[in-house]
């Protein structure tokens, strides 16, 4: 399928592993010039290699500093993914003050301040996509890491009124809410747990679904790709029709219908 996304610039953040990566990767097959985002030269630069993007860019979004240098450098994108983000399970009552802020300004701010910035020249050449990468969740919002929670939570509201003001244009703001998924970080985190308890990384896995996500009907961590073919086709022209929506990609981990 030709998804018509020859020669479209496309910015997709925190984009050196995982998720990220899978999205420019696909972005780019499509025929996209993506910019790959990362906060080192070195990782920006295997990721350019590794996707085939046209361009790479060392910053650190979750500061404003490194939005400005993003957009000073590429003051124009057809597409932007919001995909910067990080996680850590903890116990609410650890979660500091700083904690909170920190959540907030990576995986809040870094999408607030560059889609401020690149709304407007869509909204001036009539076409456009931006994307925030959320997750389940949001809707679902897990004990053990509520801070995190709350942020995906804030991306669904700020895609859906940012959306709003596009009304009559070509251009899209939506949100796409991944499930569990086998990224870097997710790795290394259930690759530790496994080493600590002397287990199969396959036992944790089961046992992570059973205890922990237990209405996921995919039973399984879904690979990026899988969640990188549902956002390349939210950026395409050929989703016109989706605007102001936070589309599941979760494996069917939420169980409501609406």
């Amino acid at each position: 399928m030709n998804l018509q996304l020859d020669g479209k610039s496309a910015l997709v953040t925190g984009s050196t592993a995982g998720i990220g990566l899978a999205i420019a990767t696909g972005l780019a097959k499509e025929g996209a010039k993506v910019i790959v985002n990362g906060r080192t030269q070195s990782r920006v630069d295997k990721a350019v290699e590794a996707s085939g993007a046209a361009y790479g860019i060392a910053a650190d979004l979750g500061t404003e500093d490194g939005a400005r240098a993003v957009i000073a450098r590429f003051p124009s994108v057809d597409i932007l993914v919001n995909n910067l983000g990080i996680f850590e399970p903890k116990p609410f009552e650890e979660i500091s003050d700083q904690d909170w802020r920190h959540f907030f300004e990576v995986n809040v701010l870094s999408g607030v301040r560059l889609s401020r910035h690149y709304i407007g020249p869509m909204r001036q050449k009539n076409w456009g996509r931006i994307v925030f990468i959320s997750s389940e969740s949001a809707l679902q919002i897990p004990a053990e890491m509520i801070h995190y929670g709350m942020t995906k939570t804030a991306q669904l509201a700020i895609s859906r009124g940012l959306a709003e003001t596009t009304a009559g244009t070509a251009v899209t703001v939506n949100a796409v809410l991944p499930g569990p998924t086998s990224s870097e970080g997710v790795n290394e985190f259930v690759d530790r747990l496994a080493s600590e308890r002397s287990v199969d990384r396959r036992v944790l896995e089961q046992e992570f679904f059973q205890k922990a996500r237990p209405s996921s009907i995919l039973q399984r961590f879904a690979a990026p790709e899988e969640i990188a073919a549902v956002v390349t086709f939210v950026c395409s022209p050929s989703a016109s029709m989706i605007n102001g929506s936070a589309v599941r990609a979760d494996g069917g981990v939420i169980r409501s219908i609406a």
